[in-house]
């Protein structure tokens, strides 16, 4: 399984299996994905921040943007709408 992330930090820190000063304060319960991706069960890979399509639910975006997701997803505009009509 590929998770995309965009935090590089979290990618490293995952991936290199020496305990890092910076990371002490983790405790073990949370080491899952590390585990995981030792096992090669997933795989981490870097995506920009900028093309995380999840962001359509979680964040408000511009317009263009939130177009840009929808259209990603696949889920198309209604095709009854009454042109110029805006949702409120």
């Amino acid at each position: 399984m590929m998770i995309r992330c965009d935090n590089q930090c979290s990618i490293n820190i995952a991936k290199n299996p020496i305990f890092h000063a910076r990371t002490k304060h983790v405790e073990a319960q949370y080491h899952f994905v590390r585990e995981k991706l030792q096992s090669n069960e997933i795989t981490l890979v870097y995506c920009n921040t900028s093309e995380i399509v999840v962001d359509i639910f979680t964040k408000p975006l511009v317009k263009i943007k939130f177009e840009l997701f929808r259209e990603m997803l696949g889920v198309e505009v209604n095709p009854f709408s009454i042109k110029g009509e805006t949702w409120k």
